[in-house]
């Protein structure tokens, strides 16, 4: 889940860990806080496959800082990862708003229309979170108040992105 935001802010600037973790935290918010102890790793990781590369600078203390920057293989890493994203980064809304964040980077409108195709399907399959002998529970048929407000915030918002869903790829493919 790190390396993509890791990727597609280094895509835009190097960037010291600590910016790179603030960035991430601001895009994901509460939700899913950013702990050294999962970053550090990943940013490793993709320094060892040769996509991210390390530069020790003088810091503005005693102490020297490390500034990241993406390779040219970070960055064709990047553009695969956006071009052909996991089945969870559609599916599950955060991963896809991480995902929407830097589809931009994306050269090709086609493939980035393609992504939103993608997203546009599975919003267009009946689903809930509740479900009655295999079939979708609609909030009209919840006899929990509490339940029943999932369902319809939920709805509500999945009207909102679809409209948002048509309108970009209209753009996209106009």
């Amino acid at each position: 889940m790190l390396e993509l935001p890791i990727l597609g802010f280094l895509y835009e600037e190097p960037l010291h860990g600590y910016e790179v973790k603030a960035r991430i935290q601001d895009l994901s918010g509460h939700i899913r806080p950013v702990s050294d102890g999962a970053l550090y790793p990943a940013i490793s990781r993709l320094v060892k496959a040769g996509l991210v590369d390390q530069r020790t600078e003088p810091g503005s203390g005693a102490a020297n800082r490390r500034t990241l920057s993406l390779t040219e293989a970070g960055r064709a890493e990047l553009h695969r990862r956006l071009r052909h994203p996991k089945d969870v980064e559609i599916t599950d809304g955060q991963r896809f708003s991480t995902l929407l964040s830097f589809l931009r980077h994306l050269p090709d409108r086609a493939e980035q229309a393609a992504v939103l195709r993608r997203r546009q399907a599975f919003l267009d399959t009946p689903a809930s979170f509740f479900y009655r002998n295999g079939t979708p529970v609609r909030a009209e048929e919840m006899p929990d108040l509490f339940r029943q407000g999932m369902l319809r915030v939920a709805r509500a918002t999945s009207t909102e992105e679809k409209k948002w869903l048509a309108e970009a790829l209209s753009a996209l493919e106009g």
